[in-house]
């Protein structure tokens, strides 16, 4: 197995230093931070650098557009029934299909010991969201439930709320049908 990159080794504050350096460098000027880490004690080559930084440059493009989208699904679905988190589940989970695709593309990896650990994360992360994903489904049937019943009771003359109260909480609030 390969050694992890230097960048890695870093101390987790030195590590953050240079994060922020990268992100205030637009990430660029790799070889005076080659030459600051020489002075914080670690040698690490403008190349290696230039690596580590793009791939953070890509981590922080994918949040981007992750905070993007959800900023659009919170527009898109302005109720309070739970729809973005349908949403922004149904997106997660396009994503770790994308990740399982391509992991299978890369069969012919040279470390398959990273590989099955990545296939073994997005196989947790997959079983957590599709738990998180039958909950919300569950809770948005048992509201849907306790409204019905509210509304059958109101029709009974059972409780104090009335019909047309009760038809405005299901369309207004939770953005059910009447």
């Amino acid at each position: 197995m390969a050694p992890p990159p230097r960048v890695a080794l870093l101390p987790d504050d030195l590590r953050a230093e240079l994060d922020a350096r990268l992100i205030r460098g637009a990430f660029s000027g790799y070889a005076a931070l080659s030459a600051w880490l020489d002075e914080q004690g670690f040698e690490i080559g403008k190349s290696a650098l230039h690596q580590y930084g793009q791939g953070l440059k890509k981590k922080l493009a994918a949040i981007e557009t992750s905070t993007q989208a959800a900023q659009l699904i919170a527009q898109a679905a302005p109720d309070d029934r739970d729809q973005r988190s349908e949403a922004v589940m149904s997106l997660v989970q396009t994503e770790l299909f994308n990740v399982l695709v391509n992991l299978q593309e890369a069969a012919d990896c040279d470390d398959p010991e990273g590989r099955l650990l990545v296939l073994g994360k997005t196989a947790k992360a997959i079983a957590d969201l599709s738990r998180a994903s039958v909950n919300q489904k569950k809770w948005s049937t048992q509201v849907q439930a306790k409204l019905d019943a509210l509304l059958t009771e109101a029709q009974h003359g059972e409780n104090t709320l009335d019909i047309a109260t009760l038809q405005r909480i299901r369309k207004e609030v939770y953005g059910l049908a009447a």
